[in-house]
């Protein structure tokens, strides 16, 4: 059956956050004295922002160190988040070719909606799923299986694209196909772990994993 669905994680996926999110957990962690080197970050990034500092401190209770995160995320967002090469051009010819186009992010809503509309991207997503739309984040399959309910998919024809092992964890559960960005600060090597359906290289990839002749523009 031919893919006539993609969802896109958010972060690290189709816009580079990587630098923001790890000095924002740096900052935070290093205010209340639970410092983590870059290496010690990166292998929780796709998680909740709960779940990640409740693994980094211990603590349950992380109500203030995700205030404090998200104070120091939106005070340097514009500065440091950045566009993956290819992104726009492909999520604006997928749209154009007809496939059915959502966000299924452990963000929250307003800097989801912050980020895609500062990179064009907005425009383009018939349904978009954040951490605030689920009772259960991923790697659980409800936000994929909810993404794929809104725009009315057969999960067989649907294909996740993300940077996490939570990504592809997901569409698995959800009954569809995954495909794990080799950019992810986790390594290609890392996510092959988890037996993705597709390794894209370069967003340009999923061209031909739709069957598309690559279109040099």
């Amino acid at each position: 059956m031919n893919i006539d669905t993609v969802l896109f994680d958010l972060d690290g996926t189709i816009v580079d956050t990587n630098e923001l999110i790890i000095a924002s957990f740096q900052h935070v962690l290093d205010k209340h004295k639970q410092p983590r080197t870059r290496e010690q970050i990166i292998p929780y990034m796709g998680m909740t922002l709960e779940q990640q500092f409740q693994a980094f401190s211990g603590w349950e209770d992380v109500a203030e160190l995700v205030t404090d995160y998200r104070s120091f995320n939106t005070m340097h967002h514009d500065t440091m988040v950045k566009g993956f090469p290819h992104v726009g051009e492909v999520v604006s010819t997928l749209k154009e070719k007809g496939m059915k186009l959502g966000i299924v992010t452990t963000k929250i809503r307003p800097s989801t909606m912050r980020v895609l509309e500062m990179f064009d991207l907005l425009k383009y997503m018939d349904t978009i799923v954040t951490v605030q739309d689920v009772t259960h984040p991923k790697p659980h399959p409800e936000p994929v299986l909810t993404a794929i309910q809104q725009l009315n998919a057969d999960p067989k024809r649907t294909l996740m694209v993300g940077d996490s092992p939570a990504d592809i964890k997901s569409a698995q559960a959800a009954g569809a196909l995954s495909a794990a960005v080799a950019w992810s600060l986790k390594g290609a090597e890392e996510l092959k772990k988890y037996n993705p359906d597709y390794i894209l290289e370069d967003m340009l990839d999923l061209y031909g994993i739709l069957g598309w002749e690559l279109v040099k523009k």
